[in-house]
């Protein structure tokens, strides 16, 4: 009857299961004291059988806390295997089973961390947060996610569960998840940590080392660059081997291994990067400084104009030619196309600097690239030339019309010199782009 029971959990076949019951109704029970090993619960959780493990637990809900050869319980096989259905009835059956741990010290929400099984430890977290923050052989489940490269796991224990000091956790040898993914060369791992964690860029392991000087330390590959740029973006403090910074001398070539001139050279590609990243911020903060500073005047400028505009307005109402309406602008009234020039070149020079504005005090991180400060200086050009031609109508509406037309001459050289400028300006850039697109795509390409 023992061989029945292990062939209906290997097929699922509940109504063998009910038959061998209403035979022997202490078979489950009878089983579970003779072997260690190939339980039915234990055999239909790992092939995903959810009815006969359904059958089994209605019946026998103390066999789901019943342990293996391994101390597995089926809560362990059934998420190392990603059966959601079946961990939701085992654990509905005894809650306190995922705090339950294997020979190895883990428990089921570890298997399936490691295992990548995103919806059975969505599962489990929902049943038993706390089981979460159990040590394993001084790791957390983070560590363990990061050694099994399990990016979406991670991510949403961190989201669940990351307060700062769980992130910041450190295994035996006092590393944090950041120093094994950078140890690794896991990039997309490592900048997920940098933006979206609080995790300490500048933590020392028991060995004094921080994550960039992990990344030192391994072998050289095309990942470096990547890695190091994001850890200088996140604050990273220079490496403890910084005075080995600096050219290399020739004269000791032959006295050094070719992994320590290797070494040696990855140090001096970092302290030259890092001077680089200083140079970039200093530019950056320079840029974004001086585009606050124009971008308040030229909005000061253009609410002015808007609210008292050329000509003034109207000090009364009156029904003679033109007919008018105090508090109107004259210009209105006198020259309507060019007051409608005036509104539209107004209001988007208003409109792009407090854009420039609004971006500049938000805080956002995307805007310490280059790229978005130098669409910051697009948007400074386009407030720039509105402001321009606002100025010339404004000019236009109060010359009289002799002096108007000499104006208008020379107005039109000047717009055919600034055309000319921006063209200029735009072009440059977008030359200057195009270069730094190609060369980082270079430097991407393995």
């Amino acid at each position: 009857m023992e061989k029945l029971l292990y062939d209906a959990s290997l097929e699922g076949n509940v109504t063998l299961l009910l038959t061998l019951l209403q035979e022997d109704p202490l078979i489950l029970d009878r089983i579970t004291v003779n072997r260690c090993d190939d339980m039915p619960l234990h055999v239909a959780s790992i092939l995903g059988h959810i009815d006969f493990v359904n059958e089994i637990v209605h019946r026998k809900p103390r066999l789901v806390t019943e342990s293996d050869s391994q101390r597995r319980l089926p809560l362990h096989i059934a998420s190392a295997k990603g059966h959601v259905e079946i961990v939701k009835v085992l654990v509905s059956a005894h809650p306190e089973t995922c705090l339950a741990r294997d020979r190895d010290g883990r428990n089921p929400l570890h298997l399936a961390a490691i295992k990548g099984r995103y919806e059975v430890v969505k599962e489990l977290l929902r049943a038993l947060p706390h089981a979460a923050r159990a040590m394993v052989q001084q790791e957390t489940i983070l560590h363990l996610c990061v050694k099994h490269n399990q990016l979406e796991v991670l991510k949403l224990l961190v989201e669940s569960l990351g307060d700062h000091e769980f992130v910041n956790s450190k295994d035996a040898d006092g590393n944090t998840i950041l120093h094994l993914a950078v140890a690794d060369k896991q990039i997309e791992t490592v900048r997920f940590l940098l933006l979206d964690t609080t995790i300490e860029v500048n933590a020392l392991n028991t060995n004094g080392d921080t994550p960039m000087n992990l990344l030192a330390q391994g072998p050289s590959d095309t990942k470096d660059q990547q890695i190091i740029r994001s850890l200088m973006r996140a604050g990273v403090a220079g490496a403890k081997t910084e005075g080995l910074f600096g050219p290399f001398p020739q004269n000791q070539r032959s006295k050094m291994g070719l992994d320590s001139v290797k070494h040696y050279k990855k140090l001096s590609y970092i302290s030259n990067l890092k001077k680089d990243s200083k140079n970039s911020d200093d530019w950056l903060d320079k840029k974004r400084n001086t585009l606050m500073v124009v971008a308040s005047l030229i909005a000061t400028m253009a609410f002015q104009a808007g609210t008292n505009p050329p000509s003034g307005v109207w000090q009364e109402n009156s029904t003679a030619d033109p007919p008018h309406t105090a508090g109107y602008a004259v210009m209105a009234y006198n020259h309507p196309t060019l007051h409608h020039i005036f509104l539209i070149s107004n209001t988007l020079g208003f409109v792009s600097t407090l854009s420039i504005i609004l971006l500049l005090i938000s805080g956002l991180p995307f805007l310490r690239h280059r790229v978005f400060v130098w669409i910051l200086m697009v948007i400074m050009w386009i407030a720039t030339a509105s402001m321009s031609v606002t100025y010339y109508v404004s000019i236009t509406v109060l010359t009289p019309r002799p002096e108007a037309e000499t104006f208008r001459i020379l107005a039109n050289g000047i717009l055919f010199v600034w055309i000319g400028l921006m063209t200029l300006l735009v072009g440059g850039h977008a030359i200057r782009l195009m270069t730094i697109a190609e060369k980082l795509q270079k430097a991407t390409v393995p």
